[in-house]
């Protein structure tokens, strides 16, 4: 019985985590969780699986959700439950399913404690990335990748030789807006961006597609995890989401993972790993079906986030952080409707064109600089 501590129960990535859990109730429980502000659902949530520990967001919500769960569920709140959550005795596994650099304390405390760290907030690895990869060295700690793209390189890394790599390849759906011109999207709105074709995703996340942010993201985070230089990390556009991403060896051998477009695929590889269990709500992949596989290059003046996010892994030190923090504020301005499209990469243009790289920082300096980086984007915003 594998004992799960999940950040962001009520996200995307935390209901369909749950609902793996419930297909295999004799493999994993839930032993801790945190929400952000959807109580209702979080009380479902609790009703169904009975955590022993529930972090909140505020003391207000606290306080109210003591009155509503059994007496057996410690709630807690703040900066402080969410490091409790992530922490929890009794958990084996941490699945880190928040969003934005808030996850990066919770993963680094939890490594100290030994857990096994499923991690779905990319912005962790981004933004500290040397941190959290030298700590979990130090301490044996598995990083199990939650991402679809980087559990298919996981995968096809697996009985491999790693130094035969080639180059990892990182397939991209192009987003809602992959058939649109530059020129159109100066008029494109939030609606339209929140519409993925392919995947059904949280808000920010669904954002990131459509600016390309999220696979510039994510070759940092490739790089981190698999330790490959940059210049060994392409991305390419497959509107179908089929082949989930690749890695090429020096023998020209591309070894792939395939499959529906199913985040609960690469949930239950993370949790289940080394083993593989059965998931037969998911769609099973049928290539007659579908026919054929399309396949481009991406543009980077095009893709202007995904330049950003190679110059930023590249140069290295605190660049990815100000990339990361930029955007996270630019896309919240966004989908608030105080700055337009386009105007997300220019946010993130301005707050990389303006800083002092700080090489090898500390967590402190890390911190610091991704302060500074949203009082600016917010400021321009304002401005």
């Amino acid at each position: 019985m594998k004992k799960i501590s999940l950040l962001g129960s009520t996200g995307s990535i935390g209901t369909q985590t749950l609902d793996i859990l419930e297909q295999h109730p004799d493999k994993f429980s839930l032993v801790a969780m945190s929400i952000g502000k959807n109580m209702e659902l979080a009380l479902e949530q609790i009703k169904k699986f009975s955590p022993k520990l529930v972090s909140v967001a505020t003391k207000e919500i606290a306080e109210e959700m003591k009155l509503l769960v059994p007496p057996s569920t410690k709630i807690v709140y703040g900066e402080d439950g969410l490091l409790e959550a992530a922490t929890y005795h009794e958990a084996t596994i941490l699945v880190n399913a928040v969003i934005g650099s808030v996850g990066l304390g919770p993963t680094l405390a939890a490594i100290r404690e030994g857990k096994t760290i499923a991690i779905a907030n990319k912005e962790t690895l981004v933004t500290a990335g040397h941190i959290v990869t030298e700590m979990a060295k130090k301490y044996n700690v598995p990083l199990l990748p939650v991402d679809s793209e980087h559990s298919a390189i996981f995968q096809s890394l697996e009985g491999q030789d790693k130094s035969a790599i080639e180059k990892l390849i990182l397939t991209a759906s192009g987003g809602s807006f992959r058939d649109k011109t530059r020129e159109e999207l100066t008029r494109v709105t939030v609606k339209e961006a929140l519409n993925h074709p392919n995947w059904s995703m949280g808000a920010k996340i669904t954002i990131d597609s459509a600016t390309m942010m999220n696979k510039g993201l994510e070759v940092i985070e490739a790089h981190w995890l698999f330790k490959v230089p940059y210049e060994k990390i392409e991305v390419l556009l497959h509107k179908e989401s089929i082949i989930h991403s690749m890695v090429e060896y020096i023998d020209r051998s591309v070894i792939a993972q395939l499959g529906t477009p199913d985040m609960r695929v690469p949930i239950q590889y993370a949790l289940s790993y080394p083993s593989r269990l059965e998931l037969p709500q998911t769609d099973r992949l049928n290539l007659s079906d579908i026919g054929a596989l399309h396949f481009g290059k991406p543009d980077f003046e095009r893709y202007r986030c995904l330049q950003f996010a190679y110059e930023a892994g590249r140069i290295g030190g605190t660049l990815p952080t100000v990339l990361n923090a930029a955007n996270e504020v630019a896309v919240a301005e966004f989908l608030a409707g105080k700055v337009s499209f386009l105007g997300i990469e220019d946010l993130i243009e301005q707050a990389l064109e303006r800083h002092d790289v700080i090489h090898s920082p500390n967590l402190e300096e890390i911190i610091t600089v991704d302060k500074e980086t949203r009082t600016f984007v917010l400021s321009a915003v304002t401005n």
